[in-house]
């Protein structure tokens, strides 16, 4: 008798566990907010809105991408930080939110370190500088620095907001070059763009999907790429290590996180779903269409590009004494 009773007990404790242990890596009937912490229209949204179709259908259930823009990022990604970790809210995490923004704001709200769940490594893509070709009328790198440096008034670089990588390649670009350029800081790449192609700022750094467009279309004129290499969607314009300028050759990323002290279970899910979707077909070809290389690999290995590409950037402020200006 007491055996029989301890075996149902045993057996219903273990059904017990089973269960919370199912709990433990379900994300509810709840659709997960994907936040994008820029403005629609830019490399970001794009990335963030091809990969979360194909996210959704490997969790079984919506991802919904919500664009929560300001402060160069830190606003969309200061959210993602203290919301609850629970899975049901993700953030698409940039070069500009984990390392340039806390880089150079001494009152960035986050730790990019300890402030998150890294999950994994989406995708690396190349910055662009692209000019108004009626208000720059310049084919190259040399060109624009002699024009910039015969300009009565300082000419206008646009970014996708204050902090962002944008910026700071822009300061890095004014440091390296002698030039004097002012900070026009906007939203999100989209509106900058706008502004761009209307004529009402200069030029712009940006990653290449936002750019590429309006730099096939003539809209724009590319002058060159923050790459290792040229990029087969624009092979036409080259590196800035190509064109004189090696200090300027820093590819952007992006990547997905969670919350901080997200369940191992439910960060595991998260994990194996998300690199699932890299390799989709359909995401595949949006990717490339786009200029964007799919990365994917390990939570750990995007623990340790946050972390590696924080010290770089830390390092470029400090080494350029570059400071945060509107």
């Amino acid at each position: 008798m007491h055996l029989a009773r301890f075996l149902r007990a045993a057996t219903a404790a273990l059904g017990l566990f089973a269960a919370l242990a199912t709990h433990a890596q379900s994300l509810g009937d709840r659709p997960v907010r994907l936040i994008v912490p820029f403005a629609p229209g830019g490399a970001t949204d794009i990335v963030a809105r091809a990969v979360s179709d194909a996210l959704g259908r490997e969790l079984g259930q919506p991802v919904i991408v919500e664009n929560r823009p300001g402060a160069g990022g830190s606003v969309g990604a200061n959210f993602v930080s203290k919301a609850p970790p629970d899975g049901t809210v993700l953030g698409l995490a940039t070069v500009s939110t984990m390392a340039t923004n806390p880089a150079i704001n001494p009152k960035n709200p986050y730790d990019p370190v300890t402030g998150f769940t890294p999950v994994i490594t989406l995708a690396t893509v190349p910055v662009v500088l692209a000019v108004n070709a009626a208000r720059l009328p310049v084919n190259s790198l040399e060109e624009l620095v002699a024009r910039l440096k015969r300009c009565p008034v300082p000419c206008t670089f646009a970014s996708a907001g204050t902090g962002g990588v944008g910026h700071l390649d822009g300061e890095l670009f004014k440091a390296v070059s002698g030039t004097d350029l002012v900070h026009v800081p906007y939203k999100g790449a989209g509106p900058a763009i706008s502004d761009l192609l209307a004529g009402q700022v200069d030029m712009m750094f940006d990653n290449l999907p936002s750019m590429l467009p309006h730099i096939q279309s003539g809209a724009l004129r590319g002058i060159a790429v923050m790459s290792a290499q040229r990029s087969p969607s624009l092979p036409q314009v080259p590196t800035f290590t190509e064109a004189g300028m090696p200090a300027l050759d820093n590819t952007a990323w992006m990547g997905l996180v969670a919350p901080p002290k997200l369940p191992q279970a439910l960060h595991d899910k998260l994990q194996a779903a998300a690199a699932r979707a890299l390799e989709d077909p359909v995401v595949r070809q949006r990717f490339e269409k786009a200029g964007i290389r799919p990365v994917g690999g390990t939570s750990a290995a995007f623990a340790a590009l946050i972390e590696r590409e924080l010290a770089v950037r830390r390092k470029i402020v400090a080494e350029r004494q570059l400071k945060l200006e509107p």
